[in-house]
């Protein structure tokens, strides 16, 4: 049974940094690709944007919104994936969750969602 635990999030000054976690359990990261997304309350639809990426051969790809700030990594001895977020904004406040892709070219998630961690960039 596939577990996800989002962890690391908290209130923060614009410019601030926060690391997130991802423990899993059921999930075999070399032959995943994992990202990390986000809900924002205001978002269109209240839907989940994709933020990052790593593929099993740890190639990585952000949303244009992100790069440069955020970094995605995983520890494969941990079961953990990671998003070192800094230079923090406002608009980066959001609920984020961990997730499996379905695929590079699919970015729909293939597991039911964790309970999120929630992250507050203050002005």
């Amino acid at each position: 049974q596939v577990q996800l635990v989002e962890s690391g999030g908290g209130l923060v000054q614009a410019g601030g940094s926060l690391r997130l976690s991802c423990a899993t359990s059921g999930i075999i990261f070399s032959r995943n690709v994992m990202g990390w997304y986000r809900q924002a309350r205001q978002a269109p639809g209240n839907q989940r944007e994709l933020v990052a990426l790593i593929t099993p051969g740890t190639i990585t790809n952000y949303v244009d919104s992100v790069q440069g700030r955020f970094t995605i990594s995983r520890d494969i001895a941990k079961n953990t994936l990671y998003l070192q977020m800094n230079s923090l904004k406002p608009e980066d406040t959001a609920v984020y969750y961990c997730n499996v892709l379905r695929s590079y070219n699919n970015y729909s998630p293939a597991y039911s969602w964790g309970q999120g961690t929630q992250v507050t960039v203050s002005s």
